[in-house]
């Protein structure tokens, strides 16, 4: 890795990702190999390779070492991967995480504020853009509403992945919207729990101080290594370093286990969802 204090760490990388990534392929291709065969050399899977070409996962220095090694490239994989790696990360990672949802075998989510994007009903998804974009125009609003649904059709595919939903309480006391899109939306998501579609829990006030302080996304595939998102405002980091995905992990399973039991989740859920109705017809 590059030092503390080098020209790369406050400058912008003179290239980016997709570069690396269009180089990659040009010389993967130049040696005659397959993604599945430059991963065997360098000890990953194929599809993390077609991952680094496509720019949706950054490679680890050290696979960028052995990859230089494979290509006898003379260490260019590597100096690439040093500078932007130490660069300035790009908050625009959404559409890299989407990508990344629709392949993981495994999700596990905790959300403090808003209900995650996959469990969104449209009335709750349109009041969630409407309050943070309250003069966008209506035509982009509703793009925005169904481009969210549609992301949700990996809960319900063959080859769906295990989504673990971690709740803080004020989501689902904020009322977002009116109480007949809170009614909507935490009916839904009680529902995708009973349908087993989703494991579901809700981290309570009483638990005391959040042991997250952000939006966190943790992901895993069944051949490349696990990846973790972390959210703020109109900003996100896509982060793979191991030793950092392995603290988001262990950050997640406390949180998890001072929160209510799935059954007691659910149950807290159907009884707010409840008292919206009530709200709504009084």
């Amino acid at each position: 890795m590059a030092k503390a204090g080098s020209e790369s760490r406050y400058s912008p990388p003179k290239f980016g990702w997709r570069f690396f990534g269009r180089e990659l392929k040009r010389r993967r291709e130049a040696a005659k190999l397959s993604q599945d065969e430059l991963g065997r050399r360098v000890i990953c899977s194929g599809s993390y390779i077609g991952q680094f070409e496509k720019a949706i996962r950054k490679p680890q220095l050290e696979i960028a070492v052995r990859i230089d090694a494979v290509l006898g490239t003379d260490g260019l994989f590597a100096r690439m991967c040093e500078e932007l790696i130490d660069a300035p990360s790009n908050a625009n990672c959404c559409r890299e995480v989407f990508y990344l949802q629709g392949v993981a075998t495994g999700i596990r989510e905790y959300a403090p504020i808003f209900v995650p994007g996959l469990l969104q009903t449209a009335a709750y998804a349109r009041a969630v853009f409407l309050g943070g974009r309250p003069f966008t125009s209506e035509e982009d609003i509703e793009s925005r509403v169904t481009s969210r649904l549609a992301r949700a059709h990996i809960l319900h595919g063959p080859t769906k992945p295990l989504l673990w939903t971690l709740l803080d309480e004020s989501v689902i006391r904020r009322k977002v919207g009116s109480a007949a899109a809170m009614h909507e939306q935490l009916t839904h998501i009680a529902a995708l729990a009973r349908q087993r579609h989703i494991g579901l829990q809700v981290l309570p006030f009483d638990a005391g101080t959040p042991l997250l302080d952000g939006a966190l996304t943790l992901m895993t595939f069944e051949d490349a290594p696990p990846v973790a998102y972390s959210e703020g405002h109109w900003s996100g980091s896509l982060l793979d370093d191991p030793s950092v995905v392995e603290k988001c992990e262990l950050s997640y399973d406390f949180a998890s286990a001072v929160a209510l039991s799935p059954a007691e989740s659910l149950s807290l859920i159907t009884s707010v969802a409840e008292e919206y109705a009530h709200e709504q017809s009084a």
